[in-house]
């Protein structure tokens, strides 16, 4: 019924930009708290960046000043500004978000992924 869309991925060098976008996708639901998740390969799934229901937000220190997360509440969208690419920044990223549905109950609701590959 709900579900989550990454896309912009792809191949840029260091120092390169890309935005990631996500779109959310259903009826009857809003989006409480919201954020992007990466995994490297070989590694754990990490938090890259949260925003909250209250506009708040809260970034990892390995990217912070770099990344930028943003929403389009009108039209159920999610966005990571990631300027200043390093290799170390190689990921599939998530969208993630918890998702009021029909004023009822809540889900945790996971993206497809999108891979980000930052090339020396």
């Amino acid at each position: 019924q709900v579900q989550l869309a990454e896309s912009g991925g792809g191949l840029v060098q260091a120092g390169g930009s890309l935005r990631l976008a996500c779109a959310a996708s259903g009826s009857s639901f809003s989006i409480n708290r919201m954020g992007w998740y990466r995994q490297a390969p070989g590694k754990q799934r990490e938090l890259v960046a949260v925003m909250s229901s209250g506009g708040s937000t809260n970034y990892a220190d390995s990217v912070k000043g770099r990344f930028t997360i943003s929403r389009d509440n009108a039209k159920n969208a999610a966005f990571l500004q990631m300027n200043s690419l390093k290799p170390e920044d190689t990921a599939v990223y998530y969208c993630n978000a918890a998702v009021l549905v029909r004023q009822m109950y809540s889900l945790n609701i996971w993206g497809q992924g999108t891979q980000v590959t930052v090339s020396s």
